[in-house]
């Protein structure tokens, strides 16, 4: 199952595998973060993950709900990867993961038909032809080449069945333009929280999810902290990764 240079790794919490190999983007703690954050029907319902890699958020959410769960990625190597990790962990029956552009998924799949869309997006926008990293696989996962956050945000509303949850992490630095996009396309910021490397420090995440035409009313969580100060994940890291 596996090609040259790859390999098997745990989700330690979970008692799955993954695969993954060096010479693409790995999955990183922020899909961690935003698959333990968002809100999830149990029993059932449809769930899409966009820009999903190698399909760690979806074998995370596997393990919340029983719904249906489908993973977009427009890199053919890293929808390979992902595809025969959802094989190995025997989920066929739950995740899809379909190759393709995020950009054509209403058409694609269903307008209004989802409970659940989460998204852990490139970050930044496309810098000058010689700041991007000559690894194709590491500037499509940074870089807004292939989609932007507008993009990200139109399509998950587009895909949401009214009263649907959208969940995205990002850099506090874009808090405001994700904030702006999502009224603008009709999701309502109900849920806010920072993410922060160390007590003291400047937050370097934020997670957000908002509800599809819900009413106004945000909620700021409390502040998630990674490491304590002797270099140690925290406690709610601890369980978050190890469910310790």
């Amino acid at each position: 199952m596996l090609r040259e240079d790859e390999r098997l790794d745990y989700l330690l919490a979970e008692d799955m595998k993954i695969i993954q190999s060096p010479s693409v983007f790995a999955f990183s703690l922020d899909a961690v973060l935003l698959a333990n954050f968002v809100y999830v029907p149990i029993q059932k319902g449809n769930l899409v993950d966009l820009c999903t890699g190698n399909g760690v958020i979806p074998l995370l959410l596997s393990k919340r709900t029983k719904g249906k769960i489908i993973g977009v990625e427009i890199q053919e190597k890293i929808y390979d990867m992902a595809k025969r990790s959802v094989q190995y962990n025997e989920l066929e029956e739950q995740i899809e993961i379909i190759h393709g552009d995020i950009k054509h998924m209403p058409a694609y799949v269903g307008h209004s038909k989802f409970d659940v869309v989460t998204c852990n997006p490139p970050y930044f926008p496309t810098p000058n032809e010689e700041e991007i990293n000559k690894n194709e696989h590491f500037a499509i996962a940074r870089h807004e080449i292939y989609c932007t956050l507008e993009d990200v945000i139109r399509v998950s509303s587009q895909l949401l069945k009214q009263g649907g949850k959208a969940a995205f992490v990002h850099r506090p630095e874009r808090l405001l333009d994700i904030v702006t996009l999502m009224r603008q396309y009709r999701l309502e910021p109900k849920r806010l929280r920072f993410v922060y490397p160390k007590e003291g420090k400047e937050a370097n995440t934020i997670l957000i999810e908002g509800t599809k035409d819900g009413n106004r009313g945000l909620k700021i969580l409390p502040p998630l902290v990674v490491y304590a100060q002797n270099g140690e994940y925290t406690s709610e890291l601890k369980h978050i990764l190890y469910g310790e």
